[in-house]
């Protein structure tokens, strides 16, 4: 599991470790409960930093964009 722009996991970005220390889970469980762009197919996601330097890619609702 990690960005597709930076490559970090979630354990290596503070925003994931951030969110969900109050909910008492890991940055992993985080990222796949609550990142619009995690793909469960192949476990990739856009960090915020990376999703905005990729131009905030989206699709028409209901689908949302997910990382390839």
């Amino acid at each position: 599991m990690h960005c597709i722009g930076c490559k970090k996991t979630p354990n290596e970005l503070e925003e994931y470790v951030e969110a969900a220390a109050p909910l008492g889970i890991t940055p992993e469980e985080y990222v796949r409960q609550e990142e619009g762009t995690y793909n469960r197919e192949n476990g990739h996601f856009a960090c915020t930093k990376c999703y905005i330097e990729m131009g905030q890619p989206s699709k028409q609702w209901p689908e949302c964009w997910t990382a390839p």
